[in-house]
């Protein structure tokens, strides 16, 4: 039962009738569920498959540090009108594909009026990349400013300090106080490659002879802090539970303890992972861990789709026997919902809740013990409501 956008009430279908006087819908032979919650999300380069061919960028890179060069290049190439219909393209892809949360990246605040313009609910990460004191200044005071300045009630602020190679040590403290002072989370990428490994211990690497020169910060190439992302950021006070790390590929055991002490969330993005020929989480190390876990999709800049559906199917087979199809499926509804801090709002089918679910036809009548594998095995999605809108 759903009123006014929100689930009023939850319960057998006879009871409902009995108690209220609202119209219904009947699926046959369907099942009801939590819309999906992506929980790393980069919908301004959906577009960028074809912008690489357009562009005439359209190359394979070598390495990690290739990849996100071509990206920056490509990013510096394109309109303002180029970056809108991405977003809304990515916006309108999610919401088909059953994504009725999402945990967005925004590095450019002027597109936040996009994301209001439809009815799909998250949180938007205003992110931050920078060394140079004077201008990581400016940035911090335009990020705080576009903080104050949020007024909807189904989009919600959050800041990404990009990751621990990109920001100055004073700049992420910086964003970490800011978070605090706003009570908003963060989320950072997070050891993603090897090439990051390599960076955190000795400043070397291509993020060193390449990606530095790249950006013009030879002049703020740290000394070697022989230390891991994950204990760098720990010294730096950037770690606690309103905090969220997406990849984790390269993290030693060290370090998933240090995640759990401070209450992170791990984020995984396997498909992305495998794209990039960057690794794999370890995965059974997070779980054993005892690490809260979510699951997103990143971008079309390293991914074949923006669907979680797609992304549970891989994480399953890319971890066989590691996670239960019901803790595949938690990660992308409540798991995620958590990791954004809108659990109270979305990622179960609760009274209070908005009214976002799906309705999907199992492709043969099965059991309650293997619902969930048949969920994400072979259903068909019917419908997906937002707010108790059919969109």
């Amino acid at each position: 039962m759903v009123a006014d956008g929100r689930i009023a009430a939850c319960g057998p279908v006879d009871r409902l009738r009995a108690e209220y006087g609202a119209p219904v819908r009947d699926f046959p032979d369907c099942i009801i569920m939590p819309g999906l919650v992506n929980a790393h999300t980069h919908l301004d380069l959906t577009h960028f498959p074809s912008w690489k061919l357009r562009k005439g960028i359209d190359y394979s890179p070598r390495t990690y540090v290739d990849w996100v060069i071509q990206v920056i290049k490509i990013r510096r190439s394109l309109s303002r009108q180029e970056l809108e219909h991405s977003v809304m393209e990515g916006l309108r892809v999610s919401m088909e594909c059953g994504t009725t949360t999402i945990g967005e990246i925004v590095s450019d605040r002027t597109l936040i009026p996009l994301y209001a313009s439809t009815d799909i609910s998250g949180r938007l990460f205003l992110e931050a990349i920078g060394q140079e004191p004077v201008r990581n200044g400016s940035l911090l005071a335009a990020i705080e400013e576009s903080v104050a300045s949020f007024d909807t009630e189904r989009l919600k602020p959050g800041l990404s300090p990009h990751a621990p190679h990109t920001l100055s040590s004073a700049f992420m403290q910086d964003l970490t106080e800011l978070a605090r002072k706003h009570s908003i989370p963060s989320v950072i990428h997070l050891s993603e490659s090897c090439e990051e490994a390599a960076f955190m211990h000795d400043s070397s690497g291509n993020i060193a002879s390449l990606l530095y020169p790249f950006a013009d910060w030879e002049t703020f190439l740290p000394s070697p802090r022989h230390t891991t992302s994950v204990a760098y950021l720990e010294s730096l006070g950037a770690l606690s539970p309103q905090t969220s790390v997406v990849h984790c590929v390269h993290i030693t055991p060290d370090d998933a303890h240090l995640l759990k002490k401070h209450g992170v969330t791990a984020i995984l993005c396997p498909r992305s992972n495998d794209r990039l020929v960057v690794g794999k989480a370890p995965a059974a190390l997070l779980k054993k861990s005892g690490i809260p876990l979510a699951l997103g999709t990143d971008s079309l800049a390293s991914n074949d789709s923006l669907s979680l559906w797609d992304e549970m199917r891989f994480l399953r087979d890319e971890f066989p026997g590691v996670f239960t199809s019901v803790e595949i499926l938690e990660m992308a509804t409540l798991g995620a919902a958590k990791a954004l801090h809108l659990e109270s709002e979305s990622g179960s089918l609760e009274k209070g809740k908005r009214g976002d679910f799906l309705v999907l036809q199992p492709a043969r009548q099965t059991s309650p013990d293997v619902l969930a594998e048949a969920l994400i095995e072979e259903s068909r999605l019917m419908e997906v409501f937002i707010a108790g809108k059919p969109i």
